[in-house]
């Protein structure tokens, strides 16, 4: 399988999802049973070209803007969850290796003739010690979203002495960096008996004293791009969170599609659930929240997408207003997904689209990007009580001396 010739346009990326959309939809059971996507569904992302949706264009990807992205990732979570949660997983490991590792790692691992699957864990769960050339890196790592289709493992580390404690960096904190591993050199689990997201294989895996060459990690935080234009400002949080929107999105809409064709044919002791005027009401509210925290989550984009590609680096209200808009769609399609799971009634409880999208977002309510301390420090920013505070990785932070001048 080769790479594309040139890497398709946001449009035709958008397309090739529509029309995998039948496949997406029908392999979402079969790999759900499985733990992992099916070789057929992990080809047909690599032939549309949708693994280089964030890859720097010089190293053949796409670049895409992250309204663009939100459009397409919303399409394949609209097909199928686990499909989205671990395509969203692996274009930000992919992209950012792309645009924040050193060139001649980038020849290697983008040596392939298709895109590097890259996928794993980027909080710092492992310990590295710095050695002449690189890292000596050991480490435990949960939740590595991909990581049964990938090359190599995007993992996150601390950099320690020798004695174990943490190296501090220049901003004042312990330096943590991602580390781009073989798979190799690694050991993955069996261990993904999960409630949702179960086709996503997001198994634990480990490595003990792997060396890694200095230019295959990057700073966690890193924004500074080696290749690459205005998207890779974003860093990690940044881009996570635009994958994290357009697969919340994706689900939510699903599940009230899913809800209407249902009310349209089924019937109950009481008549055609189409019929009960409670369940209208509660419908259209249903149907109000999803396309008001769309709504949001694309205004807040559009805004930081205009600053971006005018040259403008992302504000600390941009920074607030993106993880406050993806902890309310977050928690806004969970309310809704709980609505169309009660009004479906027995029918939730039976193996269907449903149901599953149903576990799969109560899955996503999980993750640490829509935690409560993160809205805490949306209120923080927005009620202007830590003026001087700027995001760090996952806080709000002291800014640097240079910020306060």
């Amino acid at each position: 399988m080769s790479k594309p010739l040139h890497a398709p346009a946001a449009a035709s990326l958008l397309k090739a999802a529509r029309d995998a959309r039948a496949l997406f939809d029908r392999m979402g059971p079969i790999n759900e049973e499985k733990g992992e996507l099916s070789k057929e569904v992990v080809d047909t992302l690599h032939q549309a070209g949708h693994f280089g949706m964030f890859v720097p264009k010089g190293l053949g990807g796409s670049e895409i803007r992250p309204t663009e992205a939100l459009d397409i990732l919303e399409e394949v979570a609209y097909a199928d969850g686990s499909t989205g949660w671990v395509l969203m997983a692996s274009i930000l490991s992919i992209g950012t290796a792309g645009s924040y590792l050193d060139e001649a790692d980038v020849q290697r691992i983008f040596s392939l003739d298709r895109m590097p699957m890259i996928a794993g864990h980027g909080a710092p769960m492992g310990k590295a010690r710095r050695v002449p050339g690189g890292f000596i890196i050991s480490g435990n790592w949960s939740y590595g979203s991909g990581v049964k289709h990938a090359d190599f493992l995007h993992s996150g580390g601390m950099v320690c002495n020798d004695d174990g404690s943490p190296v501090i960096g220049a901003n004042g904190l312990p330096e943590t960096r991602v580390f781009v591993i073989p798979r190799e050199a690694c050991v993955l689990g069996d261990n993904w008996d999960v409630m949702g997201l179960r086709a996503t294989g997001s198994i634990d895996y480990t490595c003990k004293d792997v060396f890694i060459p200095e230019g295959a990690t990057h700073l966690t935080e890193c924004t500074t791009p080696k290749r690459g234009g205005p998207l890779f400002t974003l860093g990690i949080r940044g881009m996570s969170t635009i994958g994290h929107t357009g697969f919340t999105l994706g689900v939510g809409r699903r599940m009230l599609d899913e809800l209407a064709a249902l009310a349209q044919v089924k019937k109950g002791r009481f008549g055609l659930l189409g019929d009960g005027e409670s369940f209208l009401e509660n419908f259209g509210a249903a149907e109000a929240k999803l396309r008001a925290a769309k709504a949001f989550a694309y205004e807040t984009w559009r805004d930081i997408e205009q600053s971006l590609y005018r040259g403008e680096p992302l504000s600390t209200r941009q920074g607030t207003m993106h993880r406050l808009s993806l902890n309310h769609v977050t928690w806004t399609i969970a309310e809704v997904s709980r609505f169309a799971y009660y009004a479906a009634a027995g029918n939730s409880l039976r193996a269907s689209a449903l149901q599953r999208f149903f576990r799969d977002m109560h899955g996503a309510t999980q993750h640490a990007t829509s935690s409560a301390p993160i809205l805490r420090d949306c209120g923080r920013e927005l009620a202007g009580v830590t003026p001087d505070k700027v995001w760090g990785f996952s806080t709000l932070m002291n800014a640097p001396q240079s910020e306060k001048k």
